[in-house]
C-alpha cells in the first residue's frame, strides 16, 4: 500500500503574505517588533509614572475605589494624567480607568496617588449596598404577596 500524498496549504499563487518588517524604534528580537499591527510606541512604565512616585507612600486605592476630576489638568501635567483627569469628569473606578488608559493597575495607582496629592481628583469609596434588608420594606413585601 503507499502512503497518501500530501498537498500543500497553499497552492503556489496564493502564498500568505510576508509578515511586517520590525519597527524602527525598536530591537529585532523584542516583542513589539514581533507583534504585528503594534503602532503605539512602547514607554517604559516607569517613565509614565515619574520621578515624584518614588516617595514610597501610595494612595489606599484598591479596583472599586470612584475617581471624579476636580479640576482641569494644568498644562504641566503628564499626558497620562490629563487624560486620566478628562476622562473622569463622571465617577469612574479604577479597573475602569485602568482598561480605558491602557495601563497596568499599578501605573494608574502612582498616577493617582499624584492628581489626589495635588487635589486634581478625589477619591470615593464605592457605594455599598446594606448587608441586611430593612424589616418594615420585608414587611411590607410580604404583606404585598399575601393579598396577592
Amino acid at each position: 500500500m503507499t502512503p497518501p500524498r500530501r498537498r500543500r496549504r497553499y497552492p503556489e499563487e496564493q502564498l500568505p503574505p510576508p509578515p511586517p518588517p520590525p519597527l524602527p524604534d525598536s530591537p529585532p528580537d523584542s516583542p513589539e517588533a514581533a507583534a504585528p499591527g503594534n503602532r503605539k510606541e512602547v514607554e517604559r512604565l516607569y517613565i509614565l509614572t515619574g520621578t515624584g512616585a518614588g516617595d514610597g507612600e501610595r494612595a489606599p486605592i484598591d479596583l472599586v475605589t470612584l475617581i471624579v476630576a476636580r479640576a482641569e489638568p494644568p498644562p504641566s501635567a503628564a499626558p497620562e494624567q490629563s487624560a486620566l483627569l478628562r476622562i473622569c469628569q463622571a465617577p469612574l473606578s479604577v479597573a475602569e480607568i485602568s482598561a480605558y488608559l491602557d495601563l497596568p493597575f499599578s501605573v494608574v495607582t502612582v498616577l493617582l496617588t499624584d492628581l489626589l496629592a495635588a487635589e486634581l481628583a478625589q477619591a470615593r469609596a464605592p457605594l455599598v449596598k446594606q448587608a441586611r434588608a430593612d424589616r418594615s420594606l420585608l414587611e411590607a413585601v410580604m404583606h404585598g404577596l399575601q393579598k396577592l
